[in-house]
């Protein structure tokens, strides 16, 4: 089977696509054949580009000295069951899946094994009906932060909600499920993405580049704020929001806790999506061997929602 394999670390062009064994399932592992793979910032991460220096030894630890030990990379991947161990309960040959390879990795290939429970090592479920494969990247990686922090907010009907980075992968899907649970919602986003923030059903949208937004402070107070890009980006406008938060509100932001590989939460996310409450914004889709050029794009920065590989498309 083809596969890309990170080869040292590097700039994107350490990937390159190889033939390599196809798995086999063991009795308790299902065998997918990978239709779409996510590119995301942690596969960024992971393949040693723009990793905060406090992070930057224990990845290595985790990951590997040199390269990473398990070179086919590739963290969120949607696509068919074509095999299952004995063993297996919740799923058979032909079933439509979508998930987490975990610190399995493994994505970036036409087939991966993963097991049907729930570990650090993957999470499987069954993907919504009425979204493509490469959408269901996006709803399986966005969605599971998304769900993972506003759940830790308990968001009540009429509560106030900022979603700072609201055009990210997460951040897309946030602000639609806040927005579903009733809160009143105010998007951060960059000036191109202010519009389709404002589609995605946000009462309100900030721009972080203008300075004129920081009278915030004086004006509005909000019970839960999710930064959805981290401590790494800031801004003035982050800072001021941060001190627009109410006495009793949460602020949670990604980088309070890592992400946790639950199937409840993707069935969740399903339920969400076939339901029409909410719908993963897909940036673009490369063709898998343009893999190189996904990840020079997702590491600019600037992408809308969520990027994929297309690794077999149906005919």
């Amino acid at each position: 089977m083809k596969a890309a394999i990170c080869t040292k670390y590097g700039a994107p062009e350490v990937l390159k696509i190889v033939e390599v064994e196809k798995p086999m399932p063991k009795d308790d592992e299902v065998c997918i054949k990978i239709h779409a793979a996510g590119v995301c910032a942690s596969d960024i991460f992971i393949r040693g580009s723009n990793i905060p220096l406090r992070l930057r030894i224990p990845m290595r630890i985790m990951v590997g000295i040199t390269k990473p030990r398990r070179p086919i990379i590739g963290l969120v991947l949607a696509g068919k069951v074509e095999a299952v161990g004995k063993d297996i309960k919740r799923f058979k040959p032909g079933d439509s899946v979508y998930g987490l390879a975990g610190f399995r990795f493994g994505a970036y290939a036409e087939y991966v094994c993963l097991k049907e429970i729930d570990s650090t090592a993957g999470s499987i479920a069954f993907k919504p009906s009425n979204i493509s494969y490469e959408e269901a990247t996006s709803a399986a990686y966005g969605g599971m932060l998304a769900f993972q922090f506003l759940e830790k907010a308990n968001i009540q009907k009429g509560d106030r909600v900022l979603v700072y980075g609201a055009s990210g992968t997460s951040g897309t899907l946030a602000v639609q499920i806040a927005k579903h649970l009733g809160a009143e919602v105010t998007g951060v986003c960059s000036t191109s993405n202010l519009e389709m923030v404002k589609n995605l059903g946000a009462d309100y949208v900030m721009d972080y580049t203008k300075q004129d937004e920081l009278p915030l402070t004086n004006e509005a107070r909000y019970d839960f704020i999710f930064d959805s890009v981290g401590k790494a980006k800031t801004s003035k406008l982050k800072e001021a929001c941060k001190n627009a938060l109410n006495p009793n509100g949460k602020y949670l932001t990604v980088d309070d806790s890592s992400l946790k590989l639950d199937s409840v939460r993707l069935d969740k996310i399903r339920e969400y999506i076939e339901a029409g409450y909410i719908k993963p914004v897909l940036d673009r889709s490369y063709p898998f061997n343009e893999i190189v050029e996904a990840h020079r794009y997702v590491e600019k920065g600037h992408k809308k929602g969520g990027v994929a590989v297309t690794v077999y498309k149906e005919q």
